[in-house]
């Protein structure tokens, strides 16, 4: 670490704080002395989905809470449900590779919502598997 003051290279820290986002350390320049706080933030890596026309995008966890909201609507789920739901999905994505198909996303999400509300799992499968018409509902209602 830099000195701010006189530019010298060799500093020693004199206190730490860890918060949940920032790491704080209090330094003081081994040439002249004088102290001076810096603060560290880790970035978190960027995840990409890789979409069906093989289009990649950052990923964007709204989407996938907007997606569940919508599927969920006039149902008997709370947010925090949803919330839920969207969290082990995150969590799930931050823990493999740089990309994922939005494909593993979205049967994911259909699994999670199958356990949840049947009508959910219905509604968001209809707009995610891109039913065509009544027969393609009613083989997946069979499915249920």
């Amino acid at each position: 670490m830099i000195c701010p003051f006189c530019k010298h290279s060799e500093t020693k820290v004199t206190n730490k704080r860890d918060s949940h986002e920032l790491t704080r350390r209090r330094r003081e320049c081994l040439k002249c002395g004088k102290r001076f706080t810096t603060y560290e933030k880790t970035e978190p890596i960027e995840r990409y989905v890789v979409k069906k026309d093989s289009r990649r995008e950052r990923f964007d966890r709204d989407k996938i809470f907007l997606g569940i909201i919508k599927a969920c609507e006039k149902r008997n789920i709370s947010h925090e449900q949803a919330e839920k739901i969207v969290n082990e999905i995150e969590e799930k994505i931050l823990l493999k590779n740089k990309e994922i198909p939005t494909k593993k996303i979205g049967e994911d999400i259909m699994k999670k919502l199958k356990k949840l509300d049947k009508v959910a799992y219905i509604r968001f499968a209809s707009v995610y598997l891109d039913f065509g018409d009544v027969k393609d509902f009613k083989k997946e209602l069979r499915g249920l």
